[in-house]
C-alpha cells in the first residue's frame, strides 16, 4: 500500500499524542519534537484501553498506558513494562510538507 497520510503536522502538538483513526482503525501519534513523529497502534494490547489517552516520555520515547502502567517503545512497539508482555504494532513515519505519513504493510 505503500505510504498514507495520517494527519497533519499542526493537529499534535509537541510533546503530545492524539489518537487519528483511519479506515476505522485508531493510532497513536506521537510528536517528539526534534526526535519526530512516532506512530503505533492506539490500542494497549493488555487492557485494550486507548494509549494516547496515557503519559508520552519525550526523553524515553515511550507511552505509558492509562489503565495499569504498562509503557510501550514508541520505535518498536515492545512492551517495556508489566502487566503488557505482546507488542503494539509500530508504523514507519514520515514527515512530507505539512503532513504525517505512515508506511502501510502490503495486503
Amino acid at each position: 500500500m505503500g505510504l498514507v497520510r495520517l494527519c497533519g503536522v499542526g493537529e499534535v502538538p509537541e510533546g503530545e499524542t492524539r489518537r487519528v483513526e483511519l479506515d476505522a482503525r485508531p493510532y497513536a501519534v506521537a510528536n517528539l519534537g526534534q526526535d519526530g513523529f512516532r506512530v503505533v497502534d492506539a490500542i494497549c494490547s493488555h487492557a485494550h484501553y486507548f494509549l494516547d489517552e496515557g503519559e508520552l516520555d519525550v526523553e524515553d520515547q515511550t507511552l505509558e498506558c492509562p489503565k495499569h502502567g504498562s509503557t510501550f517503545d514508541l520505535n518498536t512497539g515492545r512492551a517495556r513494562t508489566l502487566p503488557a508482555t505482546q507488542p503494539v504494532e509500530a508504523f514507519a513515519v514520515k514527515v512530507e510538507g505539512d503532513d504525517v505519513m505512515i508506511e502501510m504493510p502490503e495486503g
